[in-house]
Formats: C-alpha cells, structure tokens, sequence
C-alpha cells in the first residue's frame, strides 16, 4: 500500500520526545556562566526570593488524583528494564480544570508545577476520559502502522517535511545508533499552501499510510495542544509572570508528535547498543507531553546544581549516561507525563531546566507517543530574565534570541544526514532561507514563488 496522499491542510502536526537538540554556535552565540546575580526580572518573578523557597509538596488546595486511585499496582519498580539500576520516582498525579481562569487555583497549580519540575524534572498529570480514549484509539494505530511490511513503512516519508517513519537505527545519539522505530508527525501541509510553495525548510505534507492512522492520531494530537496551551499558562501563573509571556511564541506553533514503537531487549537489528533503546539527551523545545504503555523503560535525571549544561551551545546527547543518579519513571495508567525542552531553559535562564532522559529496552516491545508543545517556526526566542540559576546569557545574544526555526531545521539535518528531506534542503538552498525576514516574523506568510 502507498502512502496517503494529503492534499487537505490540517490544523497541527507534532513530533515525539526522541530528538536531539544540538543547535549550531553560530544561531545562538554563547553562554557566559555567571554567578547569576545583579538580576532584572519580569514583573512578580523574583529570582533571590525563589531560591531561598525550601523545596515543598504541592499545596493542599490542589487537585490531585489520590496515588491508591491512580496506582492499580504496587509493583511498579519491577517494569524497569533488566540491567538498569536507577531509584523509582514517586509522583503526584496533578489535575488540570476544564479552563484556565486566573482563580487561586488555577495560581496555585501553577506554582505546584514550577516547583515539581525544578524537584522532579517532571510532572505527571491525570488523562480526562476523553483523552484516555484517544491515547487507546492512537495507541492501537500505532501497533497497526509499525506491523506493516518494511517496505510500506518506508515509502512514508516525504523530501520536504521530516515527518513520516524512520527504521530502527536510523537515528543516532551521541554516536550509537537508537533502537527506537518512529513515525514522525509534524505540520501537515498541502503543496499548495503558501509556504510550502515557497520551500521554505522543513514545510510540506506529513505522508500518512492511511486515513485509519491519520484520524485516530490527530484526534489524540490536536487534543494534547489544548493540553499545553493549559499547562504554558499555568506555568506563567507558577513563574509569576505575565499572561502570554510564554504562550506568545506557540501561535501557530511548530508542534509535532514522535510515535515510537521500542523493540525487546532480545529481538533487535543489532545496530545498537544492548539493551539501550534511545541514549541520554534533553529534547529542544518548550514542553514534550507523552503517554506509555505498560511496559515502562523511561528513565530521567532531576535537576542538579551540580550538573549544568547548555544544549542550544553544546550538545548534551550522552550526558550522564552511564552516571547515577537516574530515576525511572514507571508506566501508570491514565495519565500523561510532562518533561522540558531546552527552549524553556534558554527562556527561563536555567530557572527551569531542559530534563535529560534516556530509554532502555525491556523484554516486551514497548509503544509510546510523546507530543512536542513547541513555538513557532518563525518565533525569535528571547529570555524573560537574565541570569537564572547562575547561567547569564550574553547581552548581545539575550538581544538577538534564538531562531527556532534554524534550532528545528540544525537538529533534524543532524540527526538525519541521508535523509532524503536533509538532501533536497541543501540540493535547493532551502536552509538560506532561514534567514529572511519572513521566516523570523511571527504570522507572515510568502507571497508564492513562480513556477
């Protein structure tokens, strides 16, 4: 079977929670690290008065789901993969309201979750019944798609979008090869749509196998970007700042989705390494929301004072890797995780921290969706402050900002060398574009180049 050929712009593609950020020195600048004092901050975010904060349980005004009611089983350390060692994280399960209003709640669980991010690195939050409903439903599109005959999975990609299916060992960290098997969901565009027709880099049609993948997949997708929008606001609440401060960047949001299948431990390609299913790395954007299956293979590190890392001026692929200090994250029922990007790093200045994570393999294969809550393609990113957590961005830098544009296209040229999409872009000149004032200005749109 072909691939599905879309012609019909859809509202949001998204990606998943396996990419490398390794933005060039040459978009960002450089980092001076600093002691982090003499500080301007946003209106009601007081960096010296936060610091001093003792680390504290969520407040007992917000809504959590009871652990006996989110935890089925007391075994859960067990799902960790054969040959890791790491502590098993202990996380409340926050609830988020049907609509954020600025209430003292809603206050409230916005603080709970900056100070659970900057404790755990990661925060778990409870699925509704509709959106348990559409992780079944994409969850089960999923195991469709990756039992298909090698050769039609692999005649879904495109040569303009990075979206669509990358083999096992296809994609590299930190030199060795990941076990991961992905379909990649970014931003479905229709050939005709002005962009596209402009070339603009990284800009075309997400090749589906069939509308029984596609449907399925973009309920759940575009009901996860109401999702982040929630949690961006309730972070600006958490931080103190005002609203829009963070949810400014994500109009028309280069959102994207990675839909992973894991194999077992025993049944690989052998193009790996043992046992190691994707390797330590912090993902680059602003929030990665995912679900799992029961299986279990995540693991994370919580922030450190001790480790610092800047992963849009070095890559931080392989940090810690084989270190301690590694928590599993056991799969539970009914509820999505939500880790950080490195853009939300750079925004905060180290106040809130990009979360390293890597996968093991288990003896089961393993499916999981992690969906990217990203800025626009076009959005220049600056600080809201300077200095956080004793990391001072340049002056000259803070001024000029990061491109996520160019941060998106480095990565996936990088991670994806021979790929037929990184081949047009440079057979075409496509990556020069990144420089013109209409792809670094939020909302503007080409007028499309002649045939």
């Amino acid at each position: 079977m072909s691939c599905l050929a879309t012609r019909t712009l859809l509202p949001l593609g998204r990606r998943l929670a396996t990419s490398r950020a390794r933005l060039s020195t040459a978009a960002l600048g450089s980092l001076d690290i600093g002691s982090g004092s003499g500080m301007s901050m946003p209106p009601g975010f007081n960096i010296n008065v936060a610091r001093k904060q003792p680390k504290i349980q969520p407040p007992s005004n917000i809504t959590a789901v009871p652990a006996e009611k989110i935890r089925v089983r007391d075994d859960l350390g067990k799902t960790m993969p054969p040959g890791y060692k790491a502590q098993v994280a202990q996380l409340e399960t926050l609830v988020l309201p049907d609509k954020i209003t600025g209430s003292a709640s809603d206050r409230a669980l916005g603080k709970a979750i900056i100070d659970t991010w900057r404790r755990e690195g990661i925060i778990q939050i409870a699925q509704s019944d509709l959106q348990k409903t559409l992780w079944t439903d994409a969850k089960a599109a999923s195991k469709r798609f990756f039992r298909k005959p090698a050769a039609e999975k692999a005649a879904c990609v495109d040569s303009q979008s990075y979206a669509g299916y990358i083999a096992s060992g296809e994609e590299v960290t930190d030199g060795i090869a990941d076990y991961s098997e992905i379909f990649t969901i970014t931003k479905d565009l229709d050939l005709e749509e002005p962009r596209v027709r402009a070339k603009w880099p990284c800009h075309g049609p997400c090749p589906w196998p069939d509308v029984e993948m596609k449907e399925p997949m973009m309920r759940y997708v575009d009901n996860l970007g109401l999702e982040g929008e929630k949690i961006l606001q309730l972070a600006e609440f958490g931080l103190g700042v005002a609203p829009g401060t963070l949810t400014q960047y994500t109009r028309d949001g280069w959102h994207h989705t990675r839909v992973l299948r894991f194999p077992p431990r025993n049944a690989t390609n052998g193009k790996g390494k043992e046992g190691r299913g994707i390797g330590s790395h912090t993902d680059y954007g602003l929030l990665v929301i995912a679900a799992q299956d029961d299986v279990g293979g995540l693991f994370i590190r919580r922030p450190r004072e001790d480790e610092k890392f800047a992963n849009w001026q070095k890559s931080a692929a392989g940090h810690k890797e084989d270190a301690d200090g590694w928590f599993y994250v056991p799969p539970v029922d009914g509820v999505h995780t939500v880790i950080l990007g490195d853009m939300m790093q750079y925004l905060t200045n180290n106040y809130l921290t990009a979360t390293p994570h890597k996968v093991g393999l288990n003896t089961r294969e393993r499916f999981v969706m992690a969906y990217f809550h990203e800025p626009s393609f076009q959005a220049v990113i600056k600080p809201i402050n300077e200095g956080c957590g004793g990391m001072r961005t340049d002056p000259e830098q803070a001024e000029d900002g990061v491109h996520y544009g160019t941060h998106f296209t480095n990565m996936f040229m990088r991670n994806y060398p021979d790929r037929i999409t990184t081949k047009r872009l440079l057979a075409e000149n496509r990556y020069a574009k990144l420089s013109q004032p209409e792809l670094r200005t939020m909302d503007a749109m080409p007028a499309p180049e002649l045939d």
